[in-house]
């Protein structure tokens, strides 16, 4: 269903080879605990995907996979409509051939906002937490990473990443249809050089379980970069949505960045600094032609864009780095 031999086979060759038995059992597990209605129907499509060789590649400043001109237009129309057949896209944009896959969010913009505050990537074995389709893992690649793991529970987003991976060929770039419970409690100290967790921490009912996780999957001495909404205060303010925020069920709870880095070191972080705060724009996250569901204009206050429709502050972002 989803061929992880290479990525068996690289780690087995790391330090981290001991964790090679358990992660077959917790995918044989995921597939056995749920599988998606459509899945299949998504399989039949990866297998009539149109041969066209990509002539250039570029993951560094973009994903960008092949050229306008590869392959023939026919050819080239039909990818389109198999890759429209996976709306929507969330994360991204990407470029495959001629086709620019305007997505919902402009996830580029967020890594330009964060890559400046990263260590080197460079050789460097990565976990994306709540990667979802795995735009970031592949700019993470782009920055010289030995191997990006990508975890992300929805089928979906798999099925989109398998077809980009598809014409992209065989990089050390991965995505497991898994969320972080199917991974180790503990890697003690011998696991990941960088482990990110974007747009995750404020969806976890248990906020300090989620930050002792993240610890415990990333070596002594590695890095791990925290990205989620919060509120503006001080080391003690934390809001708790009474319901909905900006329309979403399961927002749990929102800190100042100065209370996550508090909750940061009692967790056992070394120097968590948060190094970046941006409110969503309305470009940032909008409906496209490949997301044309409601999108952030329509969760806030169509008066005051600085609320959300339930009248709680609009979303801002902030990204806290730490070291283990």
């Amino acid at each position: 269903m989803i061929q992880l031999d290479s990525l068996y086979n690289d780690l087995r060759q790391s330090r981290m080879h001991f964790w090679v038995d358990d992660l077959q059992q917790a995918m044989a597990r995921r597939f056995t605990d749920y599988t998606h209605g459509e899945l299949n129907e998504w399989l039949e499509l990866l297998k009539q995907l149109p041969d066209i060789k990509p002539s250039q590649m570029d993951f560094k400043d973009s994903v960008t996979i092949g050229a306008p001109t590869d392959g023939s237009e026919a050819e080239r129309q039909l990818l389109k409509q198999q890759l429209m057949h996976l709306h929507p896209w969330r994360k991204g944009p990407y470029q495959l051939f001629d086709t620019f896959i305007d997505t919902e969010w402009r996830s580029d913009w967020k890594w330009d906002r964060v890559l400046p505050h990263l260590d080197s990537l460079k050789d460097r074995i990565i976990l994306d937490v709540g990667c979802g389709n795995g735009y970031h893992c592949w700019r993470m690649y782009g920055e010289g990473a030995r191997q990006v793991i990508g975890i992300d529970p929805s089928q979906k987003f798999l099925m989109q990443f398998s077809m980009l991976k598809h014409y992209a060929g065989e990089h050390p770039v991965h995505l497991l249809p898994v969320g972080i419970e199917y991974m180790p409690e503990d890697m003690s100290r011998k696991g990941f050089d960088t482990v990110f967790s974007m747009g995750v921490f404020y969806h976890r009912r248990s906020p300090i379980d989620h930050l002792i996780h993240l610890r415990n999957l990333t070596r002594e001495g590695g890095q791990v970069v925290l990205e989620t909404l919060v509120v503006d205060g001080d080391e003690d303010t934390v809001f708790i949505p009474d319901g909905r925020y900006a329309q979403m069920r399961n927002v749990w709870y929102l800190p100042s960045s100065l209370a996550l880095e508090k909750w940061m070191l009692r967790c056992g972080f070394k120097n968590p600094r948060t190094v970046d705060v941006n409110q969503t724009s309305k470009k940032e996250q909008r409906a496209t032609d490949w997301m044309t569901f409601h999108s952030l204009s329509d969760y806030l206050d169509p008066n005051d864009s600085n609320k959300t429709i339930e009248g709680h502050p609009a979303p801002k972002r902030a990204v806290v780095v730490a070291e283990v």
